[in-house]
């Protein structure tokens, strides 16, 4: 899974020479040149909307952790202290932004 930047024919290649299936958007300037080529222009590459769904899930929640300069610039040197920093992170999120299903939980 990637975002339109990585939807290069290069990329997309060498992906599926390893096997695995790209679930990454095609650009709007790549959708127009493939259709300016015509039937010479081939099909448009597979996208699975649900699996995008999930990686910008995964992606927003890295970034909402990387909020903190200290995780984004890779400041601490030792890995324990790394995690250590992480985990005050996110438990920092977990306690800004509460669990708005908590009503489900609850019955």
């Amino acid at each position: 899974m990637a975002s339109k930047a990585y939807s290069t024919a290069k990329i997309r290649a060498h992906l599926r020479r390893r096997g695995i299936a790209a679930t990454i958007p095609v650009p709007s300037n790549q959708v127009a040149g493939r259709l300016a080529k015509g039937s010479q222009g081939g099909r448009p590459p597979s996208l699975d909307p649900e699996m995008y769904k999930q990686r910008n899930t995964v992606e927003r929640a890295i970034n909402r952790t990387a909020t903190p300069r200290t995780v984004a610039t890779l400041v601490d040197k030792r890995e324990f202290v790394y995690k250590g920093t992480i985990d005050v992170a996110t438990i920092r999120i977990w306690l800004r932004d509460p669990v708005r299903h908590a009503s489900r939980d609850t019955a």
